[in-house]
């Protein structure tokens, strides 16, 4: 029996109705296009950085933040540090931490500051900077030569280990989500930041950006 081609084009346009009438009733869609009255997903905003000690920051330089590495030890325990209890680092003496880190200890002399201008200790900054839920201590210190020495400690178990030391000129920092964003005016009138990463032993350096600014005309 042959089948009537006008037959066949009216079944295809039935077809089509029925289909575009379900589309319409049940919410189809072309593939990967969304449904009329289906929700677009929601856009995660971005994160920007936080300043660690806003006083100290309103003269700090601004720079956009190359990726290097260096392959070290792991960080070691610091073995006479105070035992991390049930409370984290927050509740641990940052003075008592500060003298047990042979690098951070010679700048303990002139006590805890609260405002710049003066050689100390900033008050110690508590974030969650390794990703595990658990804050970390950030530590700085101010020379009266205008040098600044930052430390970052985590807890491992009852035992501080420091994950971050680094120092430099004029120095701001900032948190951007789990990283941190060091500033610094080098001697040479650039203007650098260093954005550090955890990865899985320590802060390390995955951007290095050093910009010059352009002399000015002394006419």
């Amino acid at each position: 029996m042959t089948r009537s081609p006008h037959r066949s084009r009216a079944a295809t346009a039935v077809a089509v109705l029925i289909c575009a009438a379900a589309s319409a009733a049940a919410g189809c869609a072309a593939p990967g296009g969304l449904a009329p009255g289906e929700p677009v997903a929601p856009v995660s905003p971005q994160p920007q950085p936080e300043a660690l000690w806003p006083v100290w920051s309103e003269d700090s330089p601004r720079a956009p933040g190359a990726a290097t590495g260096t392959r070290q030890p792991p960080p070691e325990p610091l073995p006479d540090a105070p035992e991390v209890g049930p409370g984290g680092l927050a509740s641990v003496d940052v003075m008592a931490v500060v003298k047990a880190d042979k690098r951070m200890k010679v700048l303990t002399g002139k006590g805890v500051i609260n405002a710049p201008g003066r050689a100390g200790v900033r008050p110690p900054v508590y974030l969650d900077l390794t990703g595990d839920g658990k804050q970390e201590m950030v530590v700085a210190a101010d020379t009266e030569t205008g040098r600044t020495a930052l430390s970052v400690y985590a807890a491992r178990g009852e035992r501080i280990v420091p994950i971050l030391f680094t120092i430099g000129r004029r120095m701001d920092a900032e948190s951007i989500g789990h990283d941190l964003l060091v500033r610094t005016a080098p001697e040479d009138g650039s203007e650098q930041v260093v954005r550090y990463h955890w990865d899985g032993t320590r802060m390390t350096v995955v951007n290095d950006e050093r910009r010059y600014t352009k002399p000015q005309d002394p006419s």
